[in-house]
């Protein structure tokens, strides 16, 4: 039996790759290829939604498959564990399945994975990111997911130690941990985790260098879950044995 999947957001950088990898993927076709601003309708007929629009459309697009009774796979930026509590009603009363996919990178899964077991450790942790400049929205997907999973590692500990961070040069704290966002040209992706104790400290980076190369079997992975789930799914760490505290 073959998959049909619709990919709002196909025309784009990410959209293209997860293209590309579905018609290369044996017991899955492409189905629909939409920019984010075409009719929603064009995804009836799917059996999985494959998200990676934008921030702005990507809540719709959950919406439209949802409604249809349609299984989602989300790798648009900008899901917050609040932004998810919004549409999780919607997905259990369907009954269909939604998976959140903050980074497809099995290396920045593994980087998180690190930063969560290591910020029990640590009082203080931030986060430092770089995008292109042509991306939307910060902090990024993988910073947000990144703070949520230390915060919840930390929850015998209490919050991070932040000084300052009335001063708007002390970042945006996500889940009581300063991230700071730097959108430049030159850089694909890149997110350093700060941990620091009396004397000493800890730096987790993950860089991004060849997108397509990079995201390709987190791609085919969340493919093979997101068709047969049921319920809300946050993180590619759902689907590998790596032991996320507090996760």
């Amino acid at each position: 039996m073959t998959t049909r999947v619709a990919i709002v957001g196909g025309t784009g950088k990410l959209g293209g790759i997860i293209r590309a990898v579905v018609e290369d993927e044996p017991g899955f076709s492409v189905h629909a290829a939409l920019s984010s601003r075409d009719d929603l309708a064009q995804i009836e007929g799917a059996d999985l939604v494959v998200d990676a629009s934008t921030p702005a459309v990507s809540i719709d697009v959950v919406r439209a498959a949802t409604e249809r009774g349609i299984n989602i796979l989300v790798g648009t930026s900008g899901w917050s564990t609040e932004r998810i509590a919004l549409v999780r009603p919607l997905v259990e009363a369907s009954g269909t399945g939604a998976v959140f996919v903050p980074n497809f990178s099995l290396g920045s899964v593994l980087g998180s994975a690190l930063a969560a077991a290591a910020a029990p450790f640590f009082p203080s942790v931030e986060i430092v990111e770089a995008h292109r400049d042509t991306k939307v929205d910060s902090p990024s997907g993988t910073a947000v997911r990144t703070a949520e999973l230390v915060a919840a590692a930390r929850t015998e500990q209490g919050p991070v130690l932040a000084p300052h961070v009335d001063q708007r040069a002390r970042g945006q704290q996500v889940a009581s941990v300063p991230v700071h966002s730097l959108r430049r040209p030159g850089v694909i992706a890149r997110q350093e985790v700060v941990l620091s104790g009396a004397g000493e400290s800890l730096t987790i980076v993950h860089d991004t260098v060849e997108p397509a190369a990079a995201y390709t079997p987190g791609i085919r992975l969340a493919l093979r879950h997101a068709a047969d789930a049921h319920g809300v799914i946050v993180g590619l760490d759902s689907f590998l044995d790596i032991g996320l505290r507090g996760a």
